[in-house]
């Protein structure tokens, strides 16, 4: 068995005028551009919530930008503290491993209440439950195999987003469950970004915590644009978001593979412990990131057409799809 492992959901941002505008660029494409404009550009990049992200802001006073890309950085951080699995620290980590959480850290409850409810709205195709299958796969994968049929119903009989209950006094798993908010925590993350950014005063910023947010104009004054990537040939860029505002998640079948074919990946259907097999990627838009981290990955466990209408009922998502074939 082969085991593929790229960064999770990346794409390419393409500049109005046609230039890539990826962190790795640093700010000097863009000062010239912005300098035309009368605005002080900076970008700052780092690895958190399991990937690279990076920030790119625009505005009138460079001490204000970077004032405001500083506590931008900091609030990745403090949902990485409350929700994230890859620190093994976090308040989710030490969640799954106690099994409850007295006074659980507001960082770590919204995303959870909102994983919760889209669980439900989705008929149970999106669950925050599902870590015990990422552990089974995962560790099957590294003996290069796929799991057995009995560890795979064991696996699937701690799965279910109605073993948790709750609250701002405690969060609480029944034996054997764990929860991972990695269909979330990367939108959820944008979420916090943009919503410093917006009390700092700053109109123009693009936003890359793995899943991606836009808002006001490029420095050159156009609208920004999101190259998607082909999901069989990840650094071509298959289509353009044009223009770009609000919140995009892509979900596919390439960012995390435990077999060469992508049959088997990171995304699993809980009812049945394995991948769904009919689409290698789906694309949301939505105005939070939360919302369209969520619904990419639910959309992709439930296919086109339940997808499209559970995509449909959010107000404001539009949903793009991208078949195996």
């Amino acid at each position: 068995m082969t085991v593929r492992r790229s960064l999770p959901r990346r794409r390419l941002l393409l500049g109005a005028a046609g230039a890539l505008a990826c962190a790795s660029l640093g700010t000097g494409a863009f000062r010239p551009l912005a300098g035309a404009q009368g605005l002080a550009v900076r970008t700052r990049a780092g690895l958190a919530l399991g990937t690279t992200v990076s920030l790119t802001v625009a505005g009138p006073e460079a001490g204000a930008v970077e004032a405001a890309l500083t506590e931008a950085f900091g609030a990745i951080r403090a949902v990485e503290a409350a929700a994230s699995l890859f620190r093994a620290n976090s308040a989710l980590a030490r969640l799954n491993r106690a099994g409850v959480l007295e006074r659980p850290d507001p960082l770590l409850l919204a995303p959870l209440r909102y994983a919760l409810d889209l669980a439900a709205a989705s008929g149970g195709a999106f669950d925050p439950t599902v870590q015990p299958l990422w552990t089974l796969w995962a560790e099957a994968a590294a003996r290069g195999e796929r799991p057995g049929a009995a560890a795979l119903r064991e696996a699937v009989a701690r799965v279910g987003w109605d073993r948790v209950s709750a609250s701002e006094e405690a969060i609480r798993l029944k034996p054997g469950t764990a929860l991972t908010l990695n269909g979330v925590v990367q939108g959820f993350a944008a979420d916090r970004v943009m919503a410093v950014l917006e009390a700092r005063g700053i109109r123009d910023a693009f936003v890359d915590t793995g899943e991606f947010g836009a808002r006001g104009a490029h420095p050159d004054g156009t609208p920004w644009r999101l190259g998607l990537a082909d999901p069989r040939e990840p650094a071509r860029i298959a289509a353009v978001i044009e223009p770009f505002a609000g919140f995009a998640s892509t979900s596919g079948d390439y960012a995390t593979s435990f077999s060469a074919d992508h049959s088997d990946h990171h995304i699993f259907d809980p009812a049945t412990g394995r991948s769904p097999r009919g689409l290698a990627s789906v694309t949301v838009t939505a105005p939070s990131g939360l919302a369209a981290d969520g619904l990419s990955t639910a959309a992709m466990v439930l296919g086109e057409a339940a997808g499209r209408d559970l995509v449909g009922r959010h107000p404001g998502c539009a949903v793009r799809f991208v078949a195996k074939a």
